[in-house]
């Protein structure tokens, strides 16, 4: 989304001693003081909504659900989904409080991520055969 600001004159008017969010219920636009000036940005927003992807989501999520023969067993699976996220977002918190376990995890995913580095994206030959793997994965992820 697009947006215009406009730099306006000082104004000719005393300023209130109540701040401006108090008189209105406008958000305050920031003023700027600077060689015996004092400047007020306004910014508004322009044009229309460029998120065109969102009507495509909606419309697959839509033939993926009248195009399901079991829709309790669609329904069920996402509710699952949902629990299964926030019961895991529960536990990272549980386990993040407890003090030494986030160090070690911490530590851990370090040493994971210098392996990595190590095995596969170091080297040439590694790098090529790291690419396969890859794309061995979504080539057999998508039955091809």
């Amino acid at each position: 989304m697009a947006f215009a600001t406009a730099v306006t004159p000082p104004s000719l008017f005393p300023v209130p001693t109540r701040p401006l969010s108090a008189i209105t219920r406008r958000f305050p636009s920031p003023t700027f003081t600077g060689g015996g000036r004092c400047t007020s940005i306004v910014a508004k927003a322009v044009g229309d909504n460029s998120d065109t992807s969102d009507g495509s989501i909606v419309k697959s999520v839509q033939d993926a659900w009248s195009s399901s023969e079991n829709l309790i067993g669609v329904a069920g699976l996402g509710f699952a989904a949902i629990v299964a996220v926030w019961a895991s977002s529960n536990l990272i918190g549980a386990i993040d409080k407890l003090p030494v376990v986030p160090i070690v995890f911490e530590v851990i995913g370090l040493l994971f991520t210098w392996w990595f580095i190590y095995r596969y994206l170091l080297f040439r030959p590694d790098r090529e055969e790291f690419s396969k793997i890859v794309k061995d994965a979504i080539s057999s992820v998508l039955g091809k």
